[in-house]
């Protein structure tokens, strides 16, 4: 893409900058006492007749007083600053099947819940199972380690925080419209780069005639939406493949200008999670990441993550390219990883 045909700079609410936004905290939402045991009555409601399945279905975790509440939280995720923190589940006095379901239960107002791996697992647990992120193969949530401003594959990630950790893993978040906004303002030739496809490493996770790779732009526009997909470290590893194209050095400048954005204080914001805390996160438009942590040693203490990846109904439309990553691009039904032999289940329990 030349730099005449590039997106102009995009004027929307997700285009924020960190300080401001910290400072608002107009993306904090408290949960009041009768949301909090409307929740309780449905978890305890589908745990008395659920016969071992997940609340997948809206219909399957009644909520009548807080759906509401729920439904305008994806309009702000889709349509407004593309991320909101729900505070006030009572994880600490449920057990954790209580908390998983009610996650789920509430996902599922929002969205469809996809596969997060190869196991078919549509509840993901977050956590250091002591795998060492330098394995080309290991995802970076089983590790400890700072995981780098990056998107998940799927339309909004979703994460519920039973435990902290001792110190650390903070949540980053920051704005990929405004990086591309920063990035047309100060080098558009660096911006135009990055509409260009680049190989992503799929670390190990690969259906039968797939590349061990996929090939997306950083950046696309389509259907007048600028949206973003991103794994630095990611895309370095799928160098290791010979078939992978080579990273050019304009390509390397470009996204090391992407990298110095992402990690500028003045663009993006960090919140630390308290038990019970529920972020959503709109990936086209913003990028996640979570500083290094340490943890207790009490194995009973650590800290501890449930996730959840979602396709939204009136999500935006995406290019056909995306289908590389996505399966398809089919609006409520796509994301996630699938393999041949994957079954979907929801881990409770690890």
């Amino acid at each position: 893409m030349t730099n005449t045909l590039l997106p102009p700079a995009q004027k929307i609410p997700a285009a924020w900058y960190g300080p401001q936004m910290t400072a608002s905290e107009e993306w904090l939402v408290h949960l009041d006492e009768q949301e909090i045991a409307e929740v309780e009555t449905a978890v305890r409601a589908f745990l008395a007749c659920s016969e071992g399945r997940a609340p997948l279905e809206a219909t399957d975790f009644p909520l009548p007083r807080l759906a509401p509440k729920l439904q305008a939280l994806r309009r702000e995720l889709l349509d407004g600053r593309g991320f909101a923190l729900l505070r006030g589940l009572p994880v600490q006095r449920w057990s954790q099947a209580e908390a998983a379901y009610a996650f789920v239960g509430l996902g599922a107002h929002l969205g469809n819940a996809r596969s997060q791996n190869a196991a078919g697992h549509l509840l993901g647990h977050v956590r250091d199972v002591g795998l060492s992120s330098d394995d080309p193969n290991v995802r970076i949530y089983q590790t400890k380690d700072r995981q780098t401003f990056h998107t998940d594959s799927c339309d909004v990630v979703a994460l519920l925080c039973l435990r902290r950790s001792r110190s650390g893993g903070e949540s980053l978040l920051v704005s990929s419209t405004t990086i591309y906004n920063e990035m047309l303002k100060r080098r558009p030739d660096l911006a135009a780069v990055l509409f260009e496809p680049i190989a992503t490493d799929r670390r190990g996770e690969v259906r039968q005639g797939q590349k061990p790779y996929f090939e997306i732009p950083v950046f696309s526009w389509h259907a007048g939406k600028l949206t973003a997909i991103y794994h630095r470290p990611y895309i370095e590893s799928a160098q290791r493949f010979e078939e992978a194209p080579r990273l050019t050095d304009l390509q390397r400048e470009a996204l090391d200008l992407f990298d110095t954005l992402a990690e500028d204080p003045a663009l993006n914001m960090s919140m630390d999670f308290q038990p019970g805390d529920m972020q959503f996160v709109h990936n086209h438009v913003l990028l996640h990441d979570r500083n290094g942590f340490e943890d207790w040693p009490d194995p009973a203490q650590r800290r501890h993550l449930l996730r959840l990846w979602l396709a939204l109904p009136g999500a935006r439309p995406l290019p056909e390219v995306f289908a590389q990553r996505y399966g398809r691009v089919t609006i409520g039904d796509r994301g996630g990883i699938l393999l041949e032999d994957t079954v979907l289940r929801v881990p409770v329990e690890v």
